[in-house]
């Protein structure tokens, strides 16, 4: 990656680096020991995600308060170390404070700290190159001066609409562009505003980073990074049309009483892809009108349950991909709003023939140059010789299927591309009732 590393998140040394109310952080330690039996404060750390320290220091607090009381270091665990338990009226603040939220486990990260975190690891400060873009999308033929316009649009972080004919491709584009990224951040388990707890991490949809688990337990290993927070690959959310209006906003849970971060926050640092823009259940231009604020601003403003409204970092590279061209779903003000507009097209005979050819290969299916010349001869004038990235796919997996039916090797023949062709279209025709 040519990009810097990400500078990661500092490790809270105190409580009151901690820029949260004592209460809360006191009730979230006291629910998390309610809920998972947690009792020595190694394992409380790891539980709320806090240095040994800072955890002890929260521990402390609560024994002042009579909610905690020692239990001497004299227990199964054999470890050494003291451990803890509720008191009778620590279990009854839980219970008190599990009645508001269940949220327990993970400090939260507060609104304005993550603000900083999203800035240091801004998708806007990533310099990518040719060779990436190529190297993410070697296995697609494109043309040739798709490059060339993908590549400064995916280089400013800024939004980008893809549209076309179906089926060459553009979300297979739109996945190249996700795996040149290549690098990675830090996405907060979850973060705080006004008193309200958001999750955001969600393993669904964020990627972990394999061996860069910190343990915050280690009283002699350096922690490289506040561990509230989960080094994770640049994150990608995929919608198509299952997308709603309403999976753009907080999500409240009623009977758990906590927030989940709606899919453009999930996706911040990262990669937003919009799938077949025009087939949801909301048209388009309500969709559009939606990200106004944010893909101007770079800034989005949520609601709670309350009303209040608030601002949250959009720091996303948003991919709108439609089959519809774009005049017909949007008005001019949407669409001066999306920065770059990249048409699609379907390949031309060349590029036809060599996909046709690496997907052969790759099915294992010989290739025949008089079934060749009669599909091009014969069959394309039949659709005005509009080729498709799909096509070769298809025809030559309906040939493999044709063929396994048969009980003969894998081949291609005339007779065999006219069967498979008769699959990939349907013949106009009314049907009687």
């Amino acid at each position: 990656m040519t990009t810097p590393g990400v500078m990661a998140p500092p490790v809270p040394k105190t409580l009151d680096d901690m820029l949260l109310s004592p209460v809360m952080m006191r009730d979230i330690l006291l629910k998390t020991i309610f809920r998972t039996n947690a009792a020595e404060t190694s394992e409380i750390a790891k539980r709320i995600c806090l240095p040994v320290a800072v955890t002890q220091e929260l521990i402390d607090i609560a024994r002042r308060q009579k909610l905690i009381e020692a239990m001497g270091s004299l227990h199964a665990g054999g470890s050494g170390e003291m451990a803890y338990q509720l008191s009778d009226a620590g279990k009854s603040r839980a219970l008190e404070a599990l009645g508001q939220s269940e949220y327990f486990g993970a400090m939260p990260v507060p609104l304005q700290v993550y603000r900083e975190q999203v800035k240091r690891q801004s998708i806007r400060n990533i310099a990518i190159t040719r060779q990436q873009l190529l190297g993410a999308m070697g296995h697609l033929v494109l043309p040739d001066d798709l490059i060339d316009n993908l590549g400064p649009a995916v280089g400013s972080g800024r939004s980008i609409l893809m549209y076309g004919p179906p089926g060459n491709g553009k979300s297979s584009i739109s996945n190249g562009i996700r795996d040149a990224l290549g690098d990675k951040i830090y996405v907060p388990r979850a973060i705080e505003y006004a008193g309200q707890v958001i999750t955001v991490y969600d393993p669904i949809v964020h990627t972990a980073a394999e061996d860069h688990e910190d343990d915050p337990t280690s009283l002699r290993r350096k922690t490289r990074f506040d561990t509230r927070y989960v080094m994770c690959d640049r994150p990608t959310v995929i919608t198509g049309g299952e997308l709603r209006l309403d999976m753009l906003d907080l999500n409240y849970n009623e009977v758990a009483r906590t927030y989940q971060a709606p899919l453009q926050l999930k996706s911040t640092g990262g990669v937003f892809i919009v799938d077949d823009l025009g087939r949801q259940e909301d048209p388009p231009q309500p969709l559009i009108n939606r990200w106004i604020v944010p893909l101007e601003e770079n800034k989005d403003i949520l609601a709670l349950q309350s009303g209040e409204k608030f601002e949250v970092p959009f720091d996303t590279l948003v991919i709108f991909s439609t089959n519809f061209h774009p005049n017909k779903i949007f008005d001019k003000a949407a669409l001066r709003r999306i920065f770059y507009k990249i048409k699609i097209d379907g390949p031309n005979q060349k590029d036809f023939l060599k996909i046709f050819s690496m997907v052969a290969k790759k099915r294992k299916m010989p290739l025949d140059e008089s079934t060749l010349i009669h599909l091009l001869k014969n069959k394309y004038p039949e659709i005005d010789n509009v080729y498709a990235n799909y096509q070769p796919i298809f025809l030559i997996d309906q040939m493999i299927s044709i063929c396994n039916f048969e009980g003969i090797p894998n081949q291609m023949s005339p007779e065999l591309i006219d069967r498979a062709w008769a699959n990939m279209f349907v013949e106009e025709s009314d049907i009687q009732h």
